[in-house]
């Protein structure tokens, strides 16, 4: 398989000429006129590293243009997958919600649907994510401090109280017990007597990004991997509208990768999971069309949308190259994006409404059909009703006053944003040959090799900001030494000695005969890998099993596992 990536990293440097017309107008033009003015020349690079010229000309447009750029809705994509995109359908507007209880989720929910929001996105607090109750010793203090707390089903049904499933997506930022998360939802579904198959949405559930970057995950890579390929399977014959995974390099950005590293390492994940659908037996057109991606849209403008165009091709082109894919829906990456969360300064916040706008705009020109616009107080906190309306304010105007959405990829064709396009694409690939040579992206992993070029990107970063040769206003210029604290929002900790009274009360009214039998059902089924979890899960679920009482049995099966030193 290197020599796939070699040829296609071949074909984008012979699809280039000398680039003659710049070298004439630098000679003639710029260098005399930079000697007259005393201009001592510099380089500018992206967050990538890569060399930003002055200029770009036609000789900047690849040789085989229209066989990659291609139009809207066809292949490869690059402009969109959609053949009207925004003029057919807005980008789902989905706000990031939740904290304290689920019952002040369920009340943040219904706020931001009576204001236009158009998809729910749920955000678990931090002993959800690692799969521990709200009365685990671990828990205290952090119980709905960054996100919802759910420990069980009876949690799931508060926060989705009075809202029809039917009618709206969810998505679920959630990954180690994602596959437990999504059971309680499926399970609510059938005790709401909706159809599973007309419920909608996407569970993150990428536990690769976990050990790469954000680091909750609760058992071995191997088991989490199994829990995947689980969900995959359940879900693509039971749920036909739900996304099984949303394959995440947001947190990859986040954790201080570029750009280029983000949609490298994203799309290795993505590829990882074609790999374990395809040897689970099922085909890839059978399953493929329900992954979709969540990226980071950041500040570098061009190169934010140069990413989301190359990532769309790059997609395209594996899938039915390499993976034989025929259905068109296949090689379409699908795509969430939410506004950088590092850019966001703690000073000068309302600073960071400028930048969640211009962030937005590069989302939206580089063809999402999801966005999360971040709140101008999220460096303090999470957002107050009124930080997070702003937020979605931000994204109605875009849509609605801009005219933004009038016209597909307006910036094709772009001397500047074509030759950034392939740029990008080359250097994606050139990982993925070098995570080849390491045997795949789960042996780059534990090699601790991903976290390493991940860890130096970030460093190098901190150094140019700490050196003052990378300004972020408000922070190492324009500085504001008088400034004041701004209100935010305060989780009580009312909310934590409320969730566990309740669940107090539910393990005193429940069947625990039932739940015992559901987990012992579930340990079985644990110890033979051809069996599919999902079915036992949500037959613990239904029982009011709790998060950390299902969750514990894979601890018990698996094991737990420890990251590799990398310095």
């Amino acid at each position: 398989m290197e020599d796939y990536w070699k040829l296609k990293i071949d074909g984008i440097k012979k699809s280039f000429k000398n680039n003659t017309e710049y070298d004439k107008w630098k000679e003639n033009v710029l260098n005399p006129w930079n000697k007259k003015t005393h201009y001592n020349e510099k380089k500018y690079k992206n967050s990538s590293g890569m060399d930003i010229r002055e200029l770009y000309t036609e000789d900047d447009l690849p040789d085989n243009m229209d066989k990659i750029l291609g139009n809207p809705g066809e292949y490869p994509f690059t402009r969109g997958i959609y053949p009207n995109m925004y003029r057919g359908r807005l980008w789902t507007m989905r706000m990031f919600s939740g904290f304290g209880t689920p019952d002040d989720t369920n009340k943040r929910l219904k706020y931001l649907i009576k204001n236009g929001e158009t998809g729910l996105s749920i955000a678990f607090d931090m002993p959800t994510l690692y799969g521990y109750d709200c009365d685990n010793r671990r828990s205290t203090g952090e119980v709905g401090k960054c996100g919802v707390n759910v420990s069980s089903l009876a949690d799931m049904e508060r926060i989705f109280k009075d809202i029809d499933l039917s009618e709206i997506s969810t998505s679920m930022t959630i990954n180690a017990p994602a596959a437990i998360l999504t059971a309680m939802y499926f399970v609510l579904a059938e005790k709401n007597n909706t159809s599973l198959k007309n419920i909608s949405g996407t569970v993150q559930a990428d536990i690769l990004k976990e050990y790469i970057a954000q680091k909750e995950w609760m058992y071995p890579p191997e088991a989490h991997l199994r829990l995947i390929r689980d969900m995959l399977a359940y879900s693509t014959k039971n749920v036909p509208k739900w996304n099984y995974i949303s394959v995440s390099g947001y947190h990859i950005r986040e954790a201080g990768s570029s750009a280029v590293q983000e949609l490298a390492f994203t799309l290795a994940d993505g590829f990882y999971y074609i790999d374990m659908g395809i040897k689970s037996g099922l085909n890839v057109d059978d399953f493929a069309p329900r992954m979709s991606f969540f990226f980071n849209s950041s500040i570098n403008f061009f190169e934010e949308i140069a990413k989301f165009r190359a990532a769309r091709r790059i997609w395209a082109t594996v899938l039915r190259e390499k993976y034989g894919a025929k259905n068109p829906k296949s090689m379409m990456l699908k795509f969430h994006t939410q506004t950088s969360g590092y850019t966001l300064t703690w000073q000068q916040p309302l600073n960071n409404i400028v930048r969640t706008t211009v962030e937005a705009m590069a989302a939206v020109l580089g063809g999402t059909q999801s966005l999360h616009t971040n709140s101008y107080d999220e460096a303090w906190a999470l957002p107050t009703d009124d930080a997070v309306k702003v937020a979605l304010r931000t994204q109605q105007i875009l849509a609605e006053e801009t005219g933004i959405s009038d016209v597909i990829d307006p910036l094709g064709g772009s001397y500047y944003m074509e030759r950034l396009t392939s740029e990008i694409e080359e250097e994606a690939y050139k990982y993925f040959s070098e995570i080849d040579k390491m045997g795949g992206i789960l042996n780059a992993i534990k090699s601790g090799y991903i976290q390493k070029e991940i860890a130096e990107t970030s460093y190098r970063r901190q150094l140019n900001v700490e050196n003052n040769d990378e300004t972020i206003v408000g922070v190492n210029r324009y500085v504001d030494e008088n400034e004041k604290p701004i209100n935010t929002l305060k989780i009580s900790d009312i909310a934590e000695n409320g969730q566990v009274r309740g669940l107090r009360d539910l393990k005193n009214k429940r069947d625990s005969r039932k739940v015992d039998e559901t987990l012992d059902r579930l340990r079985e089924a644990m110890k033979d890998d051809s069996i599919n979890l999902m079915p036992y899960i949500m037959d613990c679920v239904r029982e009011y099993a709790t998060l950390e009482e299902i969750s514990n049995v894979g601890r018990e099966i698996y094991g737990e596992w420890k990251e590799p030193k990398i310095y």
